[in-house]
């Protein structure tokens, strides 16, 4: 949809003029805090598992090693992990929403480093396999009509699968997905910025593509659009109040993160 642009000194998330003008846009504060709230919405205070990151040896590479030691490298193989859990409610004055999410994301890397050197190639390591997991469930008995929804969004790479050739994988932070009652449906879109101004009004291109928003659309378009940049949320203005509270339920479950945090 060319949701992205760059301007001024900074990097922005544009937001189509024919959605603008028929959308609201709310300004979270709190985005990257214990509490998030925007017009009548508010979170309580979000709640935290213990986030955990932990690495782990791999597959021992021995035939390899008696090869690649006759020149002065060695193989090994890393694993690691992190995980992490949160939960809060959600309300918009009249009805609240309760909103349980946890994250994983396992990377398997191979590194190479040149034995008895202190070189700047020690350590380089080209991913295997990446995989990140995020899976959140939302409930309201009363709002909802008894239906929970759930949120699952995902971003896996497996470079043998791929074929991929590029001897250093730069993984996207670009996972995508859906939210689902059982009944309706909501896609969740990554967006991401590829050019931006500088400071002296010049356009500068960015080595690879950064994640900015997310767009959130049913089969009949798109009803809204979180900004990570500038922490807004964009409505699209016929949606009744249980809708929007969806909406904003899965916005700041997203936004809740810190597994895959856009750092924005």
């Amino acid at each position: 949809m060319g949701l992205l642009a760059g301007c001024g000194p900074s990097m922005k998330l544009t937001v189509p003029e024919r959605f603008r003008e028929q959308a609201t846009m709310l300004h979270v504060k709190g985005a990257h805090r214990g509490k998030m709230s925007f017009s009548n919405y508010s979170t309580s205070r979000i709640k935290r598992g213990m986030q955990l990151k932990y690495p782990g040896w791999g597959k021992l590479f021995f035939l390899d090693n008696l090869v690649l030691n006759q020149f002065g490298i060695s193989k090994a193989e890393t694993v690691e992990n992190e995980k992490a859990r949160f939960r809060f409610s959600i309300s918009d004055g009249s009805n609240t929403l309760q909103v349980f999410g946890a994250e994983r994301e396992v990377e398997r890397r191979h590194e190479y480093s040149v034995l008895n050197s202190k070189s700047v190639l020690n350590g380089i390591g080209i991913v295997q396999q990446y995989s990140y997991i995020f899976s959140a469930k939302i409930s309201g008995d009363t709002l909802n009509g008894g239906r929970n929804w759930e949120l699952l969004m995902t971003n896996l790479y497996d470079r043998k699968a791929s074929q991929d050739k590029n001897p250093i994988a730069l993984i996207k932070q670009e996972d995508s997905g859906l939210a689902t009652n059982g009944t309706d449906t909501i896609f969740i879109k990554p967006l991401s910025i590829r050019k931006t101004e500088l400071s002296n009004g010049k356009n500068s291109k960015l080595p690879f593509k950064v994640l900015s928003g997310y767009e959130l659309s049913t089969p009949g378009g798109v009803i809204g659009i979180v900004d990570l940049i500038d922490h807004n949320i964009w409505y699209y203005n016929e949606l009744d109040n249980a809708e929007k509270l969806n909406i904003s339920a899965i916005s700041t479950a997203l936004l809740a993160r810190q597994v895959n945090d856009a750092k924005w």
